[in-house]
């Protein structure tokens, strides 16, 4: 299902929610804002909403390594023809940028480039004491390395979600939170139970896809 139905899902729960509690404008916006991302966060683990700009960032990026290294490499033969010696170093430094260029896809420097954001959550909740913020940053880090439609869409990835949901709301004290975040994250996999490809429920103790398609 497309990431523009997940967010409107998501936020339409977030407006449940801010008419549902206690309403002010700060806890509404903190709800929107909580359940539209969790309903987003499950396609962490491929090309997605959330990763969209850190994908043209990483085309960039792998298309400076790669020239990097073929302007470093005539640089190299350049030394070489003119004054007969190589610095080894630069040598070095030219290959592993060539091969790096060569090998490294534009699709895993944008799943490192979620693992960073991932890394600085982790040593935020570190300093701050907050594990839930921790929580959420090994979730970040791990998620794009995992297949797609796989862990992160399981009532495993759930449970784990709402455990951070409810850390999140011990943490500011507002209550909901948990509930917000579970019920956003939980709206992606049936939403994406309703599509032909279905969801993996239960994986890995159950691999079969479970679905119901709106369209057969």
């Amino acid at each position: 299902m497309k990431g523009t139905t997940h967010l409107a899902i998501g936020a339409t729960i977030g407006l449940a929610a801010a008419a549902y509690y206690p309403f002010s404008f700060n806890h509404a916006v903190l709800y929107i804002s909580i359940a539209a991302f969790s309903a987003l966060s499950a396609d962490l683990d491929g090309p997605s909403m959330l990763s969209s700009k850190l994908g043209k960032l990483s085309k960039m990026l792998h298309e400076l390594i790669l020239w990097s290294g073929v302007l470093s490499f005539a640089g190299v033969i350049y030394m070489y023809f003119v004054h007969q010696s190589i610095d080894r170093a630069f040598a070095t430094v030219t290959v592993v940028l060539f091969l790096l260029g060569c090998v490294a896809k534009a699709g895993v420097i944008r799943n490192a480039l979620i693992s960073l954001i991932g890394a600085g959550l982790i040593a935020a909740g570190w300093i701050a004491s907050a594990s839930w913020l921790i929580g959420l940053g090994l979730f970040i880090a791990c998620a794009p390395w995992l297949k797609h439609r796989g862990m992160t869409h399981t009532v495993w990835a759930v449970i784990l979600w709402t455990a951070i949901g409810s850390g999140m709301e011990r943490d500011l004290q507002i209550e909901g939170i948990a509930t917000v975040a579970a019920a956003g994250y939980l709206s992606h996999l049936l939403a994406d139970t309703l599509t032909p490809s279905g969801v993996k429920w239960l994986y890995p103790l159950y691999k079969k896809a479970i679905k119901v398609p709106l369209k057969r």
